[in-house]
């Protein structure tokens, strides 16, 4: 896969596209959506061969912040950004892979806020950092063609670093996707689609509900708006019946959570993320983040 952003499963069907229904009941793998912040990027840099970490930035097509040392982690990059890259430049292991990861807190605690959720754990972490692996990428040359595959080995634990990587089970009662009459659907242009998408987000940053009306307003389509409906129904089933192992109890200002959501794969690359926007984007939305990277 390149290294594209992840589209909500409800908003890929606007244009016309129904795959992801397909792919709602026919996947491969199934990741969970930490929320840490930054996101940390470290391995072995194809086009020097040296040890590197940076965030997301190592893959701009211009401004490129890559840091293969201290010296260039303060070239790149400021304030607690900085601190925490010098610590993963210090304490992650070198390997010859490309690695992502979410960064979760300083460790030294049970409880951290990395960014909308928090992470409370069932020990005390003693470890310097607390990293959640979840994407590997493939580059010969250089970072900007780098291309994307879920992170699915297991890393151990040392006295530096505690790896959070959840693993997600669930019961398949069929497998077998609906199907849908679209003769009397219009659907939109990828330009109309992503101004309908900029609407909805303000409309979720307000705390509003996406009611049939309200999306056949934005949308000029009731049948595509009962459609993405449908979706919305069909993904939120599919997240009740994840179960989740191996992960710090998650919360939104006291409000039990099941994760940030969930990615899903299939064979042909394809992915989509499953979120609850209406708690998750809401918050994400709302709550002053902490970060300006």
């Amino acid at each position: 896969m390149k290294n594209i952003h992840i589209e909500h499963a409800e908003d890929m069907i606007l244009t016309g596209d129904l795959s992801v229904v397909e792919l709602l009941y026919n996947f491969d793998l199934v990741s969970v959506k930490m929320d840490g912040a930054p996101a940390i990027v470290w391995g072995k840099d194809p086009a020097t061969g040296t040890f590197f970490v940076g965030t997301k930035a190592v893959f701009n097509k211009k401004k490129i912040r890559i840091a293969h040392s201290h010296e260039e982690i303060d070239q790149h990059y400021v304030e607690e950004v900085a601190d925490i890259l010098h610590a993963c430049f210090n304490f992650l292991p070198r390997t010859d892979s490309i690695l992502q990861g979410d960064f979760i807190g300083w460790g030294n605690g049970r409880t951290f806020t990395p960014n909308t959720i928090t992470y409370s754990f069932p020990e005390f972490v003693t470890q310097k950092i607390i990293i959640a692996p979840h994407t590997e990428y493939f580059a010969e040359n250089d970072l900007r063609d780098a291309v994307a595959k879920p992170f699915t080995e297991f890393l151990v634990d040392n006295q530096k670093v505690k790896w959070v990587q959840p693993s997600v089970d669930y019961v398949k009662y069929d497998d077998k996707a609906p199907t849908f009459k679209t003769d009397d659907v219009k659907f939109l242009d990828e330009r109309t689609a992503a101004c309908c998408k900029k609407i909805i987000n303000a409309f979720i940053r307000e705390g509003k509900l996406l009611t049939y009306e309200i999306l056949t307003l934005i949308l000029d389509c009731p049948r595509l708006a009962d459609l993405y409906l449908i979706v919305i129904e069909m993904k939120e089933d599919l997240m009740d019946s994840f179960i989740i192992a191996d992960c710090p109890v998650s919360t939104i200002q006291g409000l039990k959570v099941k994760q940030e959501g969930f990615v899903i794969h299939g064979q042909n690359g394809m992915q989509t993320k499953l979120v609850d926007r209406e708690l998750f984007a809401n918050a994400n939305f709302t709550i002053p983040k902490r970060w300006a990277i």
